[in-house]
């Protein structure tokens, strides 16, 4: 029987582990993972710590008993502290000292990302906060409780940052959000959009304080306050959510590295070293948009990755189609949504890029209770016409269009074809000339 070890079992490793053991039972499968729990959605984090919903438990999807019912070997709080590329063995430490050594045929590295720590004076004081497990949450929520933080200051206006902004105002406290750009979600917006964005989040009573560069944190024992270049802000709590960056601690010495340090894999999840397989947050993707090998950690990258380096261990040849990115958000509620680059995006990456903008009712203007109105940016190659990513924006739930752009870039669609796409029409969901045909009609 073929010897599988899976290192990481959250999103990546929870999915690869389902789809081996779901399509054969002539693997051994053996897992680690250093943390206590398994399947946490963080994704979901900012919705319990904003008491949008009653409590952790559905942002767990598995389990320790759930996936070894399976036919799996799971060791929790087990980290790896070794692998040997040319023996083939993993050796792991329990928290009791006791050393596991797993001899493996092929190898899945599901390691994910970590917090980027900034080196700044004060992050070793009480209540700086981290954001990424089940624990952070639950630490923050614990503290929330305490009047004496009634002012927060969450450092990063990407999505994590925008969203614990929003769920700590829930909170009914002061919250200050920080950002070294001059704006928020630059990453999937353009300005149009992230303009909108910043409106929504004044406009529900956070402070911004953009284009500042955090330079210390003070206080005694606790955060006292907060210094940047530009301004002091007196807050007695700090949630830094800058970013992640990949975990590549058991690999980066032997394996191919993107320039990120992530792992280095092909369409099929294969690292540089045979029977070496990584997923997840800790690997690259092939980027549909760019046409390229790109860095996207997301979720549903990870879910998918895994799939296909399960199905290649299993000995099924099975290739990634890429990913574009998709994504979204939605604060106070204002939802936003995107795939593929932006306008600002495309320009950087050499494209002749253009767009175009288009707003309008999502239904008729009869239609007068649950009608908004939906903003629509599509981007495209000026030459080939090609679809690179479009962004879209409204208080209703237009979140399942974006699926139809992100095929449109899989597919290497045109707007042109876009304007022809057989869209239906009925007044309770949309316009007869809607707002994707209007848009892809005027591109110039």
């Amino acid at each position: 029987m073929k010897k599988i070890v899976i290192v990481g079992a959250n999103h990546a490793g929870t999915s690869a582990i389902n789809t081996i053991l779901d399509n054969s039972k002539d693997f051994e499968v053996t897992v680690f993972d250093a943390n206590s729990n398994i399947s946490f959605l963080g994704c979901g984090m900012a919705l319990w710590i904003g008491n949008q919903i009653d409590g952790p438990e559905g942002l767990f999807y598995s389990n320790k008993a759930l996936l070894e019912s399976k036919g799996a070997k799971i060791y929790m709080e087990t980290p790896v502290t070794h692998i040997d590329y040319d023996q083939k063995i993993v050796t792991g430490v329990t928290q009791s000292g006791e050393e596991i050594k797993a001899p493996y045929d092929q190898l899945i590295l599901a390691t994910g990302s970590q917090p980027i720590v900034p080196p700044i004076p004060g992050m070793t004081l009480e209540n700086v906060q981290l954001v990424k497990l089940y624990q952070h949450a639950d630490e923050v929520i614990k503290k929330l409780e305490s009047p004496a933080i009634q002012n927060i200051a969450v450092v990063g206006a990407g999505y994590i940052g925008v969203e614990l902004a929003e769920a700590f105002k829930r909170n009914g406290k002061n919250v200050t959000l920080i950002d070294i750009a001059d704006t928020c979600l630059p990453v999937y917006y353009d300005t149009p959009f992230t303009d909108m964005m910043k409106q929504n989040l004044g406009d529900n009573g956070i402070k911004l304080a953009f284009g500042e560069t955090v330079k210390a944190i003070e206080g005694d024992s606790k955060v006292e306050r907060i210094i940047t270049d530009k301004n002091q802000y007196d807050v007695e709590m700090v949630v830094m959510a800058i970013g992640f960056r990949p975990n590549n601690a058991l690999g980066k010495d032997n394996l191919e590295l993107f320039r990120n340090g992530a792992y280095l894999v092909d369409k099929h999840q294969r690292t540089s070293i045979k029977d070496v397989y990584a997923i997840g947050d800790c690997a690259t993707v092939y980027d549909n948009s760019i046409e390229g090998t790109n860095y996207i950690a997301l979720a549903t990258n990870a879910v998918r990755s895994a799939i296909v380096a399960a199905h290649n261990v299993l000995g099924n040849d099975l290739e990634s189609a890429g990913v574009q990115g998709s994504n979204g958000i939605s604060i106070f509620d204002l939802k936003m949504v995107s795939t593929g680059m932006t306008h600002a995006k495309a320009l950087s990456n050499g494209y002749e890029a253009s767009f175009v903008d288009f707003e309008d009712y999502q239904k008729p203007e009869f239609i007068k209770e649950d009608n908004h109105k939906v903003k629509l940016r599509i981007v495209y190659d000026a030459n080939t016409r090609r679809v690179l990513g479009a962004q879209m924006a409204s208080k209703h739930d237009m979140s399942m269009g974006i699926h139809f752009f992100s095929l449109a870039i899989q597919q290497k669609l045109t707007v042109d074809q876009l304007a022809l796409a057989d869209l239906f029409f009925l007044p309770h969901f949309n316009k007869p000339y809607n707002y994707v045909t209007m848009a892809a009609l005027s591109a110039k």
